[in-house]
């Protein structure tokens, strides 16, 4: 690797996509993967650790989704660039993952060409969109969000953690908070969605696109 390579991170849930976008990306000139993660959160440790330029990250994932994985980078790393690449192609996703700080989406269906696009247009400092994203996500960029913003950060990582079926006991390990505190940001987050039991959040998460669901 020169010392003047990009340093990338991927970040996808999906063992043989990660290696097959470390082929790709390791061909283009001046690009160099030195990192990967399975999960948000664990990407948000890696960008933390390795310092990186770039970031490729998935939308959907276990334990912390890409959407609020990308909200948490970009206030701790506002310099580095991050690109989505996801199956969702619908405008609400598109929006919700700009309105979090991407600096590109593009969609796994697309050309291998694009991705490279969309990598150097973001290190330009440009946004780059998938053709196959609706261009009406341009309009409301950086200025419209998901319909979880109505939680804090902190109740979207548990809401994602609840309808993943983790318990009570076992979210406060994960997150390093009390169980008090944990049962206290449920009953706020179940208070504000209108929504009381457990099957209604994971309706809800499905609407959301924090688990897998109708597209």
């Amino acid at each position: 690797m020169s010392a003047d390579s990009v340093r990338v991170v991927l970040v996808d849930d999906h063992v043989l996509v990660r290696s097959g976008l470390r082929v790709l990306l390791n061909q283009m000139a001046g690009i160099a993967v030195v990192g990967e993660a399975s999960d948000g959160r664990e990407a948000v440790e890696r960008v933390q650790e390795l310092k990186p330029d770039l970031v490729i990250l998935d939308i959907q994932m276990p334990e912390l989704n890409g959407l609020d994985a990308l909200e948490q980078l970009r206030r701790a790393h506002p310099d580095v660039r991050l690109v989505v690449l996801s199956m969702y192609s619908n405008p609400e996703t598109v929006q919700a993952a700009l309105s979090r700080g991407a600096d590109g989406y593009v969609v796994k269906a697309a050309a291998q060409e694009e991705l490279e696009f969309a990598v150097r247009a973001a290190l330009r400092g440009d946004i780059y969109l998938s053709p196959a994203v609706t261009r009406s996500a341009l309009e409301t960029e950086r200025t419209s969000v998901g319909g979880t913003e109505q939680l804090t950060m902190r109740q979207r990582e548990i809401l994602q953690l609840v309808v993943e079926g983790n318990s009570t006991k076992g979210i406060a390990r994960k997150l390093g908070l009390s169980i008090k505190t944990v049962e206290a940001h449920r009953s706020q987050l179940m208070s504000r969605l209108g929504i009381k039991n457990v099957p209604g959040l994971v309706r809800y998460a499905m609407r959301a696109g924090i688990i897998p669901g109708e597209e």
